[in-house]
């Protein structure tokens, strides 16, 4: 995760004056291809996969990442790359809540006290850059 972390950071400063940001999306994505097809060869044994699944792969994948990294390459010049980084911290709760409404996850008193602590860690960051600002 920490990893993760780090690449996103990078991911968005490289992204931050970009003047197309669905070409730039376009070219990163053709950029991942050759190391996907090397993960993908490396464990081609252990695919189980139908048309169905792999639709909804694309689509999840391709399509719909491809346009919200489009979406935040767009946004981000306008907030800046602090005030992206302290909102990107509410992913995880935004993801969470998509795996509630979309893929039957239990609502449990977990996810509410861990989305209560980031989200409420994002708004003192806001709240406290504003008020340096």
């Amino acid at each position: 995760m920490g990893l993760s972390g780090v690449a996103w950071g990078i991911y968005s400063l490289r992204g931050r004056g970009t003047s197309d940001p669905l070409l730039a999306t376009a070219g990163n994505f053709v950029l991942a291809v050759p190391m996907s097809l090397v993960v993908s060869i490396i464990f081609i044994g252990q695919f189980n996969t139908n048309l169905y699944g792999f639709t909804l792969a694309v689509a999840s994948g391709a399509l719909t990442s491809g346009l919200g990294y489009a979406l935040w390459y767009r946004v981000l010049p306008q907030i800046g790359a602090t005030q992206g980084a302290i909102v990107q911290l509410a992913v995880p709760v935004i993801a969470g809540f998509g795996g509630l409404l979309f893929a039957a996850e239990p609502f449990t008193a977990r996810f509410v006290i861990a989305s209560i602590l980031i989200l409420g860690g994002v708004a003192v960051a806001i709240i406290a850059k504003a008020k340096r600002a």
